[in-house]
């Protein structure tokens, strides 16, 4: 009988994954059986395996464990964190797109943390205020003068990922938190024989191989957005106002049961916000969110 070892898959590439236990990085490939089951390993994912050849160290995914977590663009399971990065400007930050990008990570149980970079191009203190009221760890990032880089680095933990459109300057903070990821990513790239901009690859790196001194991973990714998120995750609007923090001290005080939270009268979270204990610039995200999921039927949501 075969020992099965349990890891967690850190690369996949060309059908095969790449699973790191305490001793190795072994290549294995999956068993037929997941793809009769429709089921698909991801990086992130823990899973069991077996050895085949001991010296080359090759093997096969025996079976997926439970996952907390999974997005399927970019393909990654078990996240602990996505950070999200908007820039002060050069392009200006977009708070739906934050707003909508921290909704669904949160109901797939990821905790969003708000970065905003070229804080020297651009005041953010309201920005970073305003997130911090509704409940998120949120850092304004100079990468000029490295600002705020130190605080970003000690919120890393567990399994991070960094999500931000173009232009933001994500990779600049990445190379200023993990120094040694640029490295990491140059050596797979001359492993693979390819240039990292020609492919899709998702990896995993030791946030100790990369300058940071503790457990954990960060994930190197190709860039992906909200629509990348969006379109892997659909919301029920039942679910909608869980997905945003603040609004749960008053969700049980509205008049009506079954409140939208939208323009009712009665609505204590509308009356939260008149107050100013939630950010009306977070109300109009949820509200614009509602809109778009209420007509949403249950077989489109499971198809």
């Amino acid at each position: 009988m075969e020992e099965v070892y349990e890891g967690l898959i850190v690369r996949a590439t060309a059908g095969f994954y790449y699973v790191r236990d305490t001793e190795r990085v072994v290549a294995c490939r999956a068993r037929g059986i997941f793809r009769k089951e429709k089921k698909t390993p991801l990086v992130g994912d823990h899973v069991r395996f077996s050895l085949q050849d001991v010296k080359e160290g090759e093997g096969t995914v025996e079976e997926i464990l439970p996952r907390r977590n999974a997005l399927v663009r970019p393909p990654l399971a078990n996240l602990d964190k996505l950070f999200i990065v908007s820039a002060a400007a050069s392009p200006p930050p977009d708070t739906f797109a934050i707003d909508k990008l921290s909704a669904l990570a949160e109901i797939v149980g990821i905790e969003p943390v708000l970065v905003f970079t070229k804080c020297d191009l651009a005041p953010v203190g309201e920005l970073v205020a305003l997130y911090r009221k509704a409940g998120f760890l949120s850092f304004a990032v100079s990468n000029v003068s490295g600002q705020g880089s130190e605080a970003v680095r000690d919120a890393l933990d567990g399994v991070c990922a960094f999500t931000g459109n173009s232009g933001v300057g994500k990779s600049s903070l990445l190379n200023s938190i993990a120094p040694g990821l640029a490295l990491q990513v140059g050596a797979v790239s001359d492993r693979l024989g390819r240039g990292r901009h020609t492919t899709r690859i998702v990896e995993l790196f030791r946030l100790a191989d990369c300058g940071i001194p503790r457990e954990g991973y960060v994930a190197d990714t190709p860039g992906f957005s909200a629509l990348d998120v969006a379109g892997a995750v659909l919301i029920r609007k039942e679910q909608l106002p869980y997905a945003f923090r603040e609004f749960a001290p008053y969700l049980a005080d509205c008049r009506y049961r079954g409140c939208a939270h939208v323009r009712e009268d009665g609505c204590a979270v509308r009356t939260a916000v008149e107050r100013g204990e939630i950010a009306p610039s977070r109300h109009a995200s949820y509200c614009a969110m509602y809109e778009s999921v209420k007509d949403i039927k249950d077989w489109e949501l499971n198809k």
